[in-house]
């Protein structure tokens, strides 16, 4: 179902959410906004398995966060942990959830966009109700379409460095080079394209004069029910944190 949304109402729910999640550093807020955004998974039709794969990078790197901020945050509150140089409070553990959760909250909305909207229908909606200009359009839409080659692209140079014997030491100083090697490769590629294909899309006159487009990109009912879903969601989020008293303002 949210593919057939407005890309410009999932956009501005995503915003909506984002913004909630980053005015307070509480688990309260953090864990409602993360909740309605997994209510909101049978929607995309993704298999959760499939899901997983895509975002473990997040989850990972959000547990990490969660940790370092558990250990380097205040101690105040009751000791839960003294283990040496690991001392854990129950003040420093709820900073380090909040922290967890808060990012996982923020990064979901992204997953979800990127999942459900189609490059070309994210592009007729910038260009059409936001104006904006058909050059960054494009080179956005060009973009988008080209994250997948990019990815069989680095699967491609592995294979080709790995019949090569490039990297074939287990070691891991090796293993680094062999890393930095490959993106400098993919990068230099990347360039290439990037050159060729702005050569093309200029020789096609892109740019040039006033461009008509082969699809309207439209409101409808959908997209007054996204847009309210986030808003009321974000809303509700930090109502509910101010009334459990953990309201922490990002400045303060």
């Amino acid at each position: 179902m949210l593919e057939r949304a407005n890309p410009l109402s999932k956009l501005a729910a995503a915003t909506a959410l984002t913004l909630a999640v980053l005015i307070s550093v509480d688990w309260i807020s953090s864990t409602i906004v993360l909740a309605g955004e997994l209510l909101l998974l049978p929607l995309l039709r993704t298999p959760p398995l499939t899901l997983l794969k895509r975002t473990w990078p997040l989850i990972v790197a959000a547990l990490i966060g969660a940790w370092g901020t558990a250990l380097l945050a205040e101690k105040t509150g009751s000791i839960l942990l003294d283990a040496g140089p690991v001392l854990l409070t129950s003040d420093s553990v709820a900073a380090g959830i909040a922290i967890g959760l808060r990012g996982l909250a923020i990064a979901l909305p992204g997953i979800y966009l990127l999942a459900s909207t189609d490059p070309t229908d994210l592009a007729d909606a910038l260009a059409q109700k936001l104006r904006l200009p058909h050059r960054f359009v494009l080179g956005a839409l060009a973009a988008m379409r080209l994250v997948g080659l990019l990815v069989s692209e680095w699967q491609s140079l592995g294979m080709a460095r790995h019949a090569r014997g490039v990297g074939a030491d287990s070691g891991l100083l090796t293993r680094i080079r062999s890393f930095l090697g490959q993106s400098v490769a993919l990068l230099v590629q990347a360039v290439r394209r990037a050159t060729r294909l702005a050569a093309a899309m200029e020789a096609r006159g892109f740019g040039n004069g006033t461009r008509t487009w082969a699809r309207t990109s439209v409101f409808t009912g959908l997209d007054a029910w996204v847009v309210l879903y986030g808003v009321v969601l974000g809303a509700g989020a930090l109502a509910a944190a101010v009334a459990a008293g953990t309201f922490n303002f990002i400045l303060t």
